[in-house]
C-alpha cells in the first residue's frame, strides 16, 4: 500500500462499498471501518436499472451495458485508492428482474468479488442499522426510498423491529402508474395503507432516507432560506412538510426555487418521492420528518463493526479524529474536554447528556484552526465544523459546537455569524458563551500544549469569589492577561471570579 499522507489516519485501511440500486449505481471509498467512516472517494452514476421493469420484468438493457462499463471503472478506482476490500449489494431491481441473476453473474466477473443481493427484509434492515449508525439515539420510523421499493422500518434505540417492502421506489411507481401523478397517488395510498407498523410511529420521528428525499428536503431548505447547508439530520415539522409536498407533488417543479441544483435524471423522481412521503405522514402521523444521510450502505459497513465499535458515541470518534489530525496536542484536547466538566460542576451548569456530549465535542474540536491566519481562525473554525460530515448531532447542538469555537477565537461576546446563532437555541448559545470563555482562561495558561489543566484547581471565598487556582510550581503562567481572562468568564457567568496562585495572598476580583 502506498503511503498515507500525514492528514490520513495512520491505522487505517481504505475499504470500499458499491452499492447497486434501481436508479443509482454507487461507489464509495471510506478511510477504513470506523464507528464514524469517513469518505476518501465518492462517485455515482444514474443508471435506472429498474425503469420498465413493470411492463417487461426484465432490468433495462442500456442500464445493464452501461452499468458493466462502470464496474471497470469503478474497481479501477477502488484499486487505485488503496481499498483492501470491496463490499457489493444489489437491492430491489437486481432481486426481482427476471434477468438478474444473469446481471449479478456478470457484475461479480467485472468486479472480481461476491456481490450481496439483499432481500427486502434485509434491505430494511440495513437501513435502519444505517439510521441507528447516524442519530443517537435513534426512535421512530425510517424510511428508505429507492428507485424500486420502500423499505419501512420500526427503530428504537438498538432495536429494530420487522421491516415491511412495498413497490413504491421513484421509477417503479411511475412505470405502475403509466406517468400519471393521479395514478401515482391512488397507488401509493393504497399501498401505504398495507403498513400497519406505522400507526405505531404516531407522535415520534419519520426518518426519510434515499436521494429522492433528499432532493426534496434541498428544495424545501432554499424554500424555507434555511441556513445551514448540511442534509444530515435535516428536520422538517409536519406543518410545514404537508403544504410543501402537495406543491412537488402536483408536478410543477421548474420553476421552483433551488430546482437548478438537482439533476435532471432526478427531477422527473421528486413529484413521486413527495407523493409518497405525503401518504406517509397522513397514515404515520410522525411528529417530524428527519432526513438521514446515511442508509443502506452505512448500515452494511456498520454491521461489520464489534459490538463494542458499534456502541462508540460517532460524534466524538469523529471529532477525536479531527483533534488527533489538525490540533496541536491530542493530550491536551482531552484534557480539556474532562476539565471542563469539573469546571460546568463549579459554575452550577447543569448538562443534559446531549449537552455533555457536545461540551466534551466542541473541546475536541478546541484547536483545529491553529493553522490560520490569527484573524480568521474563528470564521475558519466556524466553517469546518458546521458543514462537517458528523453523525449523532442535530443542527442546533452542531451550531453549539460551531459557535463555541468561533467565540474562542474571536471573543465570548462576538456577534459574528448571525445565521448559525439563529439555529442555537439560547440554552445551547449561553452554553458556547461559557465554554468559549473557559478556553480563553486555558488555552492562556497552556500554551496549548498537555500537563497544565490537570493541575488547575478550584477555591471558593468567603465573599462568594470563585478562584480557578494556579499550584506554586505554575506561578510563572500567572499575568495580567489570563487574569482578565477569568473576569471576562465571570461577567458571562454572572459571578465573581479571579485567577490566584496556591499559597498567595487573594487577588483582586471583579464581578
Amino acid at each position: 500500500m502506498m503511503a498515507a499522507s500525514q492528514g490520513r489516519l495512520q491505522d487505517r485501511r481504505p475499504v470500499s462499498i458499491i452499492d447497486i440500486g434501481s436508479n443509482s449505481i454507487r461507489l464509495v471509498v471510506y478511510e477504513g471501518l470506523a464507528r464514524s467512516p469517513t469518505m476518501l472517494f465518492n462517485e455515482k452514476m444514474l443508471a435506472g436499472l429498474g425503469r420498465g421493469i413493470v411492463s417487461t420484468g426484465r432490468l433495462d438493457p442500456e442500464a445493464v451495458t452501461r452499468a458493466m462499463e462502470e464496474f471497470r471503472r469503478f474497481r479501477a478506482l477502488s484499486d487505485q485508492a488503496g481499498a483492501v476490500h470491496m463490499h457489493v449489494v444489489a437491492t430491489a431491481a437486481a432481486r426481482e428482474a427476471e434477468n438478474g441473476p444473469d446481471f449479478i453473474h456478470r457484475a461479480e466477473e467485472v468486479l472480481g468479488t461476491e456481490i450481496h443481493v439483499l432481500s427486502g427484509r434485509q434491505e430494511a434492515y440495513y437501513s435502519a442499522l444505517g439510521v441507528i449508525s447516524g442519530f443517537r439515539p435513534a426512535n421512530g420510523i425510517a424510511g428508505d426510498l429507492g428507485g424500486g421499493s420502500l423499505e419501512l422500518v420500526d427503530i428504537d434505540g438498538e432495536n429494530i423491529g420487522d421491516g415491511i417492502t412495498l413497490p413504491l421506489g421513484g421509477l417503479r411507481l411511475q412505470d405502475m402508474a403509466g406517468n400519471s401523478l393521479e395514478q401515482a397517488a391512488k397507488i401509493a395510498r393504497a399501498e401505504v395503507a398495507r403498513a400497519k407498523l406505522l400507526k405505531a410511529g404516531q407522535g415520534r420521528t419519520f426518518y426519510a432516507v434515499g436521494g429522492t428525499w433528499r432532493n426534496l428536503a434541498r428544495l424545501h431548505m432554499e424554500k424555507t432560506g434555511y441556513p445551514l447547508d448540511v442534509m444530515h439530520h435535516y428536520e422538517i415539522g409536519t406543518e410545514s412538510a404537508m403544504p410543501f409536498l402537495k406543491q412537488v407533488a402536483k408536478g410543477n417543479l421548474e420553476r421552483m426555487k433551488g430546482i437548478e441544483g438537482v439533476s435532471k435524471a432526478r427531477r422527473a423522481l421528486l413529484p413521486y418521492g413527495a407523493i409518497v412521503q405525503k401518504e406517509i405522514i397522513g397514515a404515520m402521523k410522525p411528529a417530524r420528518i428527519v432526513v438521514s444521510a446515511v442508509g443502506v450502505r452505512e448500515g452494511y459497513l456498520h454491521s461489520l463493526l464489534t459490538p463494542a465499535e458499534q456502541q462508540a458515541d460517532p460524534l466524538l470518534s469523529a471529532c477525536e479524529e479531527l483533534a488527533r489530525l489538525r490540533s496541536r496536542s491530542f493530550t491536551h484536547a482531552q484534557e480539556l474536554a474532562d476539565w471542563t466538566g469539573q469546571a460546568f460542576e463549579m459554575f452550577g451548569v447543569e448538562e443534559t447528556e446531549d449537552e455533555a456530549r457536545y461540551r466534551k465535542a466542541a473541546c475536541l474540536l478546541a484547536d483545529i484552526g491553529w493553522r490560520a491566519h490569527p484573524e480568521y481562525r474563528g470564521t475558519q473554525s466556524l466553517n469546518i465544523i458546521s458543514h462537517a460530515a458528523f453523525l449523532g448531532v442535530d443542527h442546533p447542538g452542531r451550531a453549539y459546537l460551531a459557535l463555541t469555537n468561533l467565540f474562542r477565537h474571536e471573543g465570548v461576546f462576538s456577534e459574528s455569524a448571525a445565521e448559525i446563532r439563529l439555529l442555537a437555541t439560547p440554552r445551547y448559545l449561553e452554553r458556547a458563551r461559557i465554554l468559549a470563555g473557559t478556553m480563553r482562561v486555558v488555552y492562556l495558561l497552556s500554551a496549548a500544549m498537555p500537563g497544565v489543566i490537570p493541575q488547575l484547581t478550584w477555591n471558593r471565598r468567603e465573599d462568594g469569589t470563585l478562584e480557578i487556582v494556579l499550584p506554586s510550581n505554575l506561578a510563572a503562567l500567572y499575568g495580567e492577561r489570563p487574569a482578565a481572562r477569568v473576569t471576562q468568564l465571570g461577567k458571562v457567568l454572572g459571578r465573581r471570579m479571579a485567577l490566584a496562585v496556591e499559597g498567595r495572598q487573594a487577588g483582586s476580583a471583579a464581578r
